[in-house]
């Protein structure tokens, strides 16, 4: 099963936020709770969580792109 990985919201006045890094790339497994992206705030950097386990299979925003909270930033694949 398909699993979406969003942008998340790391604070009430937080409208989008840009992909600094990847640490994980496509098909390299990805356990709950590791350390997937890097993601850069008008405030701060930090590093982002899985939410799920499974397999990366695609990503969807690149190094450098700023995506609006909740969008889709990648696809992990399994569980």
């Amino acid at each position: 099963m398909r699993v979406e990985v969003r942008m998340p919201n790391l604070g009430s006045d937080m409208d989008s936020g840009k992909v600094v890094a990847w640490l994980k790339q496509v098909g390299d497994a990805v356990a709950r709770g590791e350390v997937i992206a890097e993601i850069e705030t008008d405030k701060t950097t930090i590093e982002m969580e899985s939410l799920a386990s499974g397999t990366l299979v695609e990503i969807v925003a690149d190094v450098g792109s700023e995506r609006a909270v909740g969008e889709v930033i990648a696809y992990l694949e399994g569980g």
